[in-house]
């Protein structure tokens, strides 16, 4: 690891001016290009304290081991040259993006003397005109097979050509009219040719001209009395509107534009682009990368726009880019497209209209994009093994970690304190052992003391299960006679004692169940030889949190004298591992499928927490006085309500007015009076709207 201030150029050194630069390595491999308007204030910015570095920064310059740079005279040209340096170094800490599959296109080789119409994938080629990409090769044939019928262009390989014209007769094509069969002289490389500039002025969009004047074609040729001439002009009609049918209007004023939409995440970035032409979607594609650098939204952005058109040229570059965020430096863009595509591009931020409306679509499918890559990449079971192997590599552990459990706390300003346990096995969540907790033990905000209580409960649990089913050691006493019994569980002596950690009828919750509900904890039936819900021991406990919550789910740990355990925590703003008495954390690579598995972990622990303290929160403001009336169902609360209209009225009500509504007996309309009599006043609601409070009127409405 190289110090930054060992290769640090002196101020004086580096010039204000616009320009690239690179980081290299200690064997001059060049793992870092960027551009900047001023370089001296950015490069700059790389040598400062390094706990003030982004880990990702902080990680790349203590790996570099040089600088340079290269002086330019605009920023456009820094955008060329960064982009030309990315494509030749490849450079480790550059955002690379990476296509999830090779799309095809529908090319048609202009460069030939016939030209032909074909599926091509790969690196574009001079001279081949592209249209697409599109999702599937099939798409392509079933439009090409429909064109061919108006625009019969040849679409043979090179030896099917050769052997026709050599032979004189013509291909299957050829005979039934979907080739104008140039190989044996049909029409000459002129005429086939203008069928091919017709086939591609159709495929940019120009359709209406086209078809308009086939249709002028149809009419005259029936006044003619030529029938059968124009029946046929009324099918190319009909085929050439099928053709445009597969690809949907979206935008209606014929924009030729492309879309551009990113859904990110700590670690990996989607981008997925809609190439609209004509007012059609006639294309789509995504990508996906590490993010090995910090970069925000607008930098993906950027890193997308030269993906896209830094080998493009003329109109393969649209008048309009709709993107997300613009670029740090929008301008310098937008020349530099403007001169890839030879005229005016606009890059702009969709506000309104049909052309928002398009940009929502394509950033749900990023989004889909991205959980689906999530998907693949935690369901292959090579991948979840390299996962677990680099877990246990970077905690020191002697074993994979084959089961987790992960801890998070959670609370809306102290009230409704509630945590969650979720486990995974062979690095795959297991829903059916997620487990739900009530903080019981105080009252309040605090995250290390809530981390203490439940991780407590969890293993007072796990040695009451080892307890009964015998597996517990005994273990003599220090003096006196050996204990005949096994040796109870430490309790908490800072805890208040909890109530029994029953589930309710959702699977995971701690609260008590219902009567009818049997105790999932009970002792099960002899026949039964399930293990119980905390019989499970994992390899490796992980908590939402840094240093302290750590020390205080280890600090329980000890206390009830389980040392087979290990424990760790994630801090989210850093994503960093921290293990108990560490002082510096555990740093993985941010292309790790460990810190990828823990991070699912880990995030999949907050979304049961914070899904479990909404629902307490929404029960919690929905309750009613009547709740504490003993014997008082659901059925006779909404006959009492129906009958007065609100609580406020009932509680205005008589003994005997409340005795008036049926089921309601006059012990059960005293205990209604007094608990109405003894409840507090409820806080005004507020509309979250308008900021007004809601009060209820006299017939019981609220305003």
């Amino acid at each position: 690891m190289a110090d930054p201030s060992s290769y640090r150029p002196k101020p004086g050194q580096i010039p204000d001016s616009p320009g690239v630069y690179k980081f290299r390595d200690e064997h001059r491999r060049v793992i870092y290009v960027g551009k900047a308007k001023n370089l001296r204030q950015r490069l700059a910015n790389y040598f400062q304290d390094l706990a003030a570095l982004h880990p990702r920064t902080r990680t790349m310059v203590t790996t570099a081991a040089s600088v340079e740079w290269t002086v330019v005279s605009t920023e456009v040209e820094a955008l060329q040259l960064e982009y030309s340096w990315i494509k030749e170094y490849d450079p480790r800490f550059n955002v690379k993006y990476r296509d999830d599959k090779s799309y095809p296109y529908l090319a048609v080789t202009l460069n030939e003397e016939f030209p032909r119409v074909q599926v091509m994938r790969g690196a574009k080629k001079k001279g081949v005109r592209y249209f697409g990409p599109y999702g599937h090769a099939w798409a392509i044939r079933e439009t090409v097979d429909l064109m061919l019928r108006v625009f019969p262009v040849r679409t043979c390989s090179a030896g099917v050509f050769k052997n026709a014209a050599r032979t004189g007769r013509p291909c299957l094509l050829g005979y039934i009219g979907k080739c104008s069969a140039p190989c044996v002289g049909r029409v000459t490389p002129e005429e086939h040719r203008e069928l091919a500039d017709d086939f591609c002025d159709f495929m940019a969009g120009r359709t209406g001209t086209y078809i308009r004047r086939l249709e002028k074609d149809m009419m005259a040729a029936a006044e003619e009395m030529e029938y059968e001439r124009a029946a046929r002009l009324r099918d190319d009609v009909e085929a050439l509107k099928r053709a445009m049918e597969k690809s949907a209007v979206v935008l209606a004023d014929a924009t030729d534009a492309d879309l551009i939409a990113v859904a990110e995440d700590e670690l990996e970035a989607a981008v997925q682009i809609f190439h609209v032409r004509g007012g059609r979607v006639r294309g789509q594609r995504g990508w996906v990368t590490d993010k090995v650098e910090n970069v925000d939204t607008s930098g993906l952005v950027e890193h997308a726009l030269q993906q896209l058109y830094g080998e493009e040229t003329g109109d393969s570059v649209p008048k309009e880019v709709l993107v997300p965020a613009l670029p740090e430096d929008p301008d310098a863009v937008s020349q530099w497209l403007a001169g890839r595509r030879g005229s005016q591009v606009s890059l702009r931020i969709p506000q309104r209209g049909d052309k928002k409306d398009l940009m929502a679509t394509v950033q749900r499918n990023a989004l889909q994009a991205l959980g689906l890559h999530k998907t693949k990449r935690a369901s292959d079971l090579t991948t979840r093994s390299r996962a677990l192997e680099e877990i246990a590599e970077a905690l020191g552990l002697d074993t994979a970690p084959l089961r987790i459990e992960c801890f998070d706390i959670s609370h809306l300003q102290g009230d409704d304190v509630v945590a969650s346990m979720v486990v995974f096995e062979d690095g795959l969540a297991r829903k059916s052992e997620y487990r739900r907790f009530q903080i019981k033990g105080f009252e309040g905000q605090d995250d290390v003391r809530s981390m203490h209580e439940v991780i407590g409960r969890r293993f007072k649990r796990y040695l009451q299960e080892k307890e009964r089913t015998g597996e517990w050691e005994e273990t003599p006493a220090p003096t006196g006679p050996a204990p005949t019994g096994p040796v109870p569980a430490p309790q908490d002596a800072t805890a208040a004692p909890a109530a029994p950690d029953i589930a309710d009828p959702d699977p995971g919750t701690d609260t008590p169940a219902p009567a009818l509900v049997p105790d999932p904890d009970a002792e099960p039936r002899e026949d039964d030889g399930r293990p119980k819900r905390f019989a499970y021991p994992p390899q490796l406990v992980v908590v939402d949190g840094g240093q302290p919550q750590v020390a205080a789910a280890k600090r329980a740990l000890d206390e009830l004298g389980i040392d087979d355990i290990a424990v760790c925590g994630l801090a989210k703003r850093l994503e960093e591992v921290w293990l108990p008495d560490d002082d510096d954390p555990v740093v993985l690579p941010r292309s790790s499928e460990g810190l990828y598995l823990l991070q699912r972990v880990r995030d999949e622990a907050h979304r049961f927490a914070i899904t479990y303290q909404r629902a307490k929160r929404a029960k919690r403001i929905r309750s009613s006085p009547l709740d504490t009336v003993a014997g008082l169902g659901e059925t006779r609360k909404q006959a009492l309500i129906k009958h007065f209209g609100s609580v406020k009225k009932l509680k205005q009500a008589t003994i005997d007015e409340i005795c008036e509504v049926p089921g309601i007996g006059r012990r059960t309309a005293e205990s209604v009076a007094v608990a109405l009599a003894s409840a507090a006043p409820a806080a005004p609601a507020v509309n979250t709207a308008t900021g007004e409070i809601i009060e209820e009127d006299d017939g019981g409405s609220t305003t």
